[in-house]
């Protein structure tokens, strides 16, 4: 390779080379840092949705002695200040089953759902073992 005035010509090179691998790697990095935010908002949401449902069970229980319709307002009453959708609350004898979803999505602002998160749980009276 010979310089002539400020100008290196022939020979090639990889002039360049060191930009294109840095791009590169900063997407790399970016992709799998994206990937950690999504599955980070999905677990929070599976682990709001089960403590949702939990609460809403056992809200209905406690006021399953006045009827059917105060105990499903109840729990409807925990899932909405929860903010989780209350999908169905039914009574079976003095137990209470009840399923909630919760909508995953991106922490920093409504890019678009991570998803569906279904949750469910029952409460009522404890069995006497013996």
């Amino acid at each position: 390779m010979t310089r002539v005035g400020r100008q290196y010509v022939g020979g090639g090179g990889d002039h360049g080379i060191v930009t294109v691998w840095t791009a590169g790697v900063a997407f790399a990095l970016l992709a799998v840092f994206a990937m950690l935010i999504y599955l980070g908002a999905a677990t929070h949401a599976r682990h709001r949705a089960a403590a949702t449902a939990d609460l809403a069970a056992l809200g209905a229980a406690v006021k399953l002695n006045h009827g059917t319709r105060h105990a499903c307002e109840a729990a409807a009453l925990v899932a909405r200040r929860m903010k989780v959708d209350l999908v169905s609350c039914q009574v079976r004898g003095w137990d209470v089953l009840v399923t909630v979803q919760a909508t995953a999505g991106w922490p920093l602002g409504d890019v678009g759902g991570a998803g569906e998160v279904t949750a469910r749980a029952r409460a009522g009276s404890v069995e006497a073992v013996r």
